[in-house]
C-alpha cells in the first residue's frame, strides 16, 4: 500500500475521503456515492489505490489506478 492511498471511510452521519497517513479528511459528502466518486477521481490524479470502507469501517473494494500497479494479475 502505498503512503498517501485515499480511503472512503463514514464520517459521523455521512462518509468523507481521507488521505492515508492524515488524521483530517479532506472532504466530507452526505452520500457514499459521492464520496467514492470524488475519492477515485483523488485515487487517479495521485496514481495511488482507492480503499472503500463500508458503514461498519471493513475494507469493501480497492481499486488501484494506474492498473498497472496492481499487483493482482486477475482482470476486473
Amino acid at each position: 500500500m502505498a503512503k498517501g492511498d485515499i480511503h472512503t471511510v463514514p464520517h459521523g452521519d455521512g462518509w468523507a475521503n481521507r488521505g492515508e497517513g492524515n488524521e483530517r479528511v479532506s472532504r466530507t459528502y452526505d452520500t457514499k456515492r459521492d464520496a467514492q466518486s470524488d475519492g477515485r477521481e483523488m485515487a487517479i490524479n495521485r496514481g495511488v489505490e482507492h480503499v472503500i470502507h463500508n458503514r461498519d469501517g471493513e475494507i469493501g473494494a480497492k481499486n488501484t489506478y494506474p492498473r498497472s500497479r496492481d499487483p493482482r494479475s486477475s482482470k476486473g
